[in-house]
């Protein structure tokens, strides 16, 4: 290897921060002795050694540390140069990464990225689903370009961005839609919760809900995906309390009845990025899409 390979770069700060070789191929989707090949190379053209092991796992040698101090600087600079670059193409192009929760890749992505791919056909977007913390510590590992995440979110010297505000809404099965009105917490906390997975960010947000109106929940079941707990009400197996866009569609809400909450609940969608992010076109695109979505979102009437 005669220059810098920057992706052998990448691949050993992940290793750094990660602490192991394993880690760090589960991110990467590659295999433990591929990552310690790259890392090898590296120490190879640079002819010194960059980490160790410890007992603690692996971490970086002096000569690795000052390697470290350097690397953000040379990713930077060669986000400048591509940015520059692109500047004198009216083409927006590239690929960008976008971690987000799995409502918002179901409901709202793919209409985004139909009219990005129709608008900027060499535009590339890929997209990942986890939860805020782990899209936020992807996005500050500069594993992801960008997340759509539930606000409020914080890290190391990352911008966050508030896009839209959503409002959760009751769901019922049709045949089931007596007796619920007002959808306050003292009506619904005795009747059989349909919830999100104990320890998430939207479980924590209806637990909120229901103890500002002096109520406590046990849920019937506890499951991780929206459609799942969709299914379960349209059986009748219980009502649930969902994000709107969950529901927006008349196909997304087949079979449920649908009202609004007293008093309304509401969560912050936003964008996070790292401060020191080159705003390529392609980002800068992606942002201004996700804000007119926001500024031109319509929901259904509801109950």
């Amino acid at each position: 290897m005669t220059t810098l390979n920057l992706g052998n770069l990448a691949t050993f700060r992940l290793v750094v921060q990660r602490g192991s070789f394993s880690a760090a191929a589960d991110l990467l989707g590659l295999s433990q002795p591929a990552v310690s090949l790259q890392v090898r190379q590296l120490e190879q053209f640079l002819r010194t050694r960059l980490v160790e092991r410890t007992g603690r796992g692996i971490k970086a040698t002096a000569a690795g540390l000052a390697l470290l101090n350097h690397s953000d600087r040379i990713e930077q600079v060669v986000d400048e140069a591509i940015r520059s670059i692109s500047e004198f193409s009216d083409e927006i192009s590239g690929t960008i990464t976008l971690g987000t929760g799995a409502t918002a890749c179901i409901h709202l992505l793919p209409s985004l990225l139909q009219r990005l791919r129709h608008e900027h056909p060499l535009l590339r977007v890929g997209v990942t689903t986890g939860n805020t913390p782990d899209v936020v510590r992807a996005v500050e590992e500069n594993r992801l370009d960008m997340g759509l995440v539930t606000l409020p979110a914080s890290g190391r010297a990352l911008e966050i961005m508030p896009v839209m505000d959503e409002e959760f809404v009751l769901i019922i099965s049709r045949a089931q839609n007596e007796g619920i009105s007002p959808a306050t917490p003292q009506v619904l906390h005795t009747l059989p919760l349909i919830a999100f997975e104990a320890g998430s960010g939207t479980r924590d947000l209806i637990d909120g809900w229901f103890s500002a109106g002096a109520m406590n929940v046990n849920p019937v079941m506890q499951l991780g995906s929206i459609e799942a707990i969709k299914r379960m009400v349209r059986a009748g197996l219980g009502y649930s309390i969902v994000p709107r866009m969950a529901v927006e569609h008349s196909a997304d809400s087949e079979g449920l009845s649908v009202h609004s909450l007293q008093p309304v609940l509401h969560r912050q969608l936003g964008i996070v990025m790292r401060q020191d992010k080159i705003l390529s076109k392609g980002i800068s695109e992606v942002i201004r899409l996700l804000r007119a979505r926001a500024s031109d979102w319509q929901y259904p009437e509801v109950e």
